[in-house]
């Protein structure tokens, strides 16, 4: 998988993960197919107060996929480009479901390649059983007292319910 000059090729998945679902988990699963070293990367975000904090996030990530060969999680902050020269990414993975995905994307897309020419975006779909899973929907359906556990880990089921669970209407 690396390149022409024998370069290994290492791609970052840059998201918040609040909590990682298991479209996320398919698309680092894909991605480790396609690339020799995927960074899995929380974003920290100051304008943002997440369910879960970012020491938290790690920790799901690593019991999902923190075993797997050429698989590392990281956390940072400040800008995506940045992070990605530093580690020395050729590639920002990122997954789409839907056309609304894609419009925001897009414009981020170009805006780092604007800023950072020499970085690639790639966008992967999400499988289909898992077009409609995003973080915000699963949490308010726990927050309802629906149980979450096809759509994301095991340990991150229970600790959805442990933070959010069983409020009702």
């Amino acid at each position: 998988m690396s390149d022409d000059g024998g370069r290994k090729r290492l791609a970052l998945f840059p998201a918040s993960f609040d909590p990682v679902t298991n479209g996320h988990l398919d698309l680092i699963h894909r991605a480790q197919l396609v690339f020799d070293e995927l960074v899995v990367a929380v974003a920290r975000n100051v304008e943002k107060h997440g369910t879960f904090s970012v020491e938290e996030r790690i920790e799901m990530l690593q019991a999902a996929v923190g075993h797997l060969p050429g698989i590392r999680i990281t956390a940072f902050d400040g800008l995506l480009v940045d992070y990605a020269r530093q580690i020395g990414a050729d590639v920002l993975l990122r997954g789409l479901r839907a056309v609304s995905d894609f419009e925001y994307e897009f414009e981020m897309a170009l805006m780092n390649r604007h800023l950072c020419p020499e970085i690639e975006t790639l966008f992967m779909m999400t499988s289909q059983k898992y077009f409609y899973v995003s973080s915000s929907r699963l949490k308010e359906l726990v927050r309802f007292g629906a149980n979450v556990a096809e759509f994301v880990p095991p340990g991150v089921a229970r600790k959805l319910e442990e933070k959010l669970g069983g409020g009702g209407a």
